[in-house]
């Protein structure tokens, strides 16, 4: 296995935010094992007991079209993407379980690796969570502003209706004449 596909930039690439969660999906690490995906689904499917919903989930048609719909891929194949099933989506926890269902050399150091990925992501965001705190004060600073600025839109649209009313005029102002007066040149 190569330095590139366990390199923590790679793996994290292949880690997904499904249902508030961060996620692997199977298509993944069985590329990262060397095992077809069916294998993977097979050995999963034969250990239930080893994968409760906190490890691992298949997703659903519309978790899976929202998925589908962020990525553009040269292998689309009809409404599936190639895809005959749904696909599994691992916790970081499924993915530690993974090892104990998938025993080869490979699996193990892809194990470790994706361990590491997943503890320097928490670690990451841990560290900057200040970072979080400063966008969340920067959004609600936005959502008042545009509280503000529609209001003033909304000004404006009134002034812009209000332009063709007649208006009174200031100052001195000689009456109209009445119609059936002539005028003097």
């Amino acid at each position: 296995m190569t330095e590139l596909i366990l390199s923590e930039e790679y793996l994290a690439t292949t880690i997904y935010k499904i249902r508030h969660q961060k996620v692997i999906l199977d298509r993944d690490i069985a590329r990262l094992y060397g095992i077809p995906t069916k294998a993977l689904k097979q050995a999963v499917r034969r250990n239930p007991d080893r994968f409760p919903l906190d490890f691992m989930f298949e997703l659903s048609q519309e978790e899976f079209e929202h998925w589908r719909s962020q990525f553009v891929t040269s292998n689309f194949n009809g409404d599936k993407m190639g895809l005959r099933y749904a696909p599994m989506a691992f916790t970081e926890q499924g993915v530690a379980m993974l090892s104990s269902v998938i025993n080869n050399r490979r699996a193990v150091e892809v194990n470790i690796a994706i361990m590491r990925t997943f503890v320097n992501m928490r670690q990451w965001m841990n560290a900057h969570e200040d970072l979080k705190e400063h966008l969340l004060d920067l959004e609600a600073i936005i959502m008042e502003h545009d509280g503000k600025f529609d209001r003033i839109f909304d000004l404006l649209g009134q002034l812009a209706d209000n332009k063709n009313e007649p208006r009174r005029l200031i100052g001195f102002n000689e009456p109209e004449p009445p119609p059936y007066v002539k005028q003097k040149y």
